[in-house]
């Protein structure tokens, strides 16, 4: 059982996360035009557990992959990546149908479950590898996500500045087997609790026709 010292330490820092995105975002101006075959979306935001968690839930989405991405191979362990030291954020790689779910609508997703603002920190956790990134698949990504950073600081959504990144996906590592469903498999962690199961109560509140109730885990894949 987590002390109650440290419970207040982790609600505190999860409610000044929060302050931030307790509103529904307007939708990006631009997306990427579907195609007829799946699409894959890499986004950094935080520990992947509450990140893989809240896109289990998103309608469209057919299965979210735990993993790091932003260095090398050789690098992508969690033993290693938790130094910080690597290039590696912990990540997530969503496949999706793009004909059910748009990429922009991963993106205003994204953007309201974290907090853009933190610059290598998502909450408790600190450290480049908990950094917020768009990692982009294609040129067709990288410009939607930027002008979607672009006309959320235009419109002022945040009062801090956006932190976040947007850069080429150069690999993406699946991370290991005790990471992947963590939230799902822990429900009533302390962790979990505190940090990860607000994003998907604020999913399911702010975007109730993107919020699906059964998630899609890995082992349905």
């Amino acid at each position: 059982m987590l002390k109650p010292l440290l419970l207040s330490i982790l609600l505190l820092s999860a409610s000044a996360c929060a302050e931030e995105t307790q509103r529904a975002l307007p939708m990006p101006q631009q997306d990427v035009p579907a195609s007829d075959a799946n699409q894959t979306a890499v986004f950094a935001g935080g520990c992947f557990w509450g990140m893989q968690g809240v896109f289990q839930h998103v309608r469209g989405v057919k299965f979210v992959t735990a993993g790091y991405s932003g260095g090398a191979a050789s690098t992508a362990r969690y033993n290693v990546v938790e130094w910080g030291n690597t290039g590696h954020a912990e990540a997530v790689r969503i496949t999706y149908d793009p004909h059910q779910v748009s990429y922009g609508t991963l993106l205003r997703v994204f953007f309201s479950v974290m907090d853009p603002t933190e610059l290598n920190r998502q909450g408790p956790d600190e450290g480049p590898q908990y950094r917020s990134e768009v990692f982009a698949a294609d040129p067709a990504q990288a410009r939607v996500a930027s002008a979607y950073i672009a006309q959320l600081t235009a419109t002022r959504v945040f009062s801090r500045p956006i932190a976040t990144r947007v850069s080429s996906l150069s690999g993406f590592y699946p991370a290991e087997d005790y990471h992947q469903d963590y939230l799902i498999k822990h429900p009533d962690a302390p962790y979990i609790v505190v940090n990860d199961q607000p994003k998907i109560e604020k999913l399911r509140a702010l975007y109730p026709a993107v919020y699906s109730a059964r998630a899609i885990t890995m082992a349905r894949r």
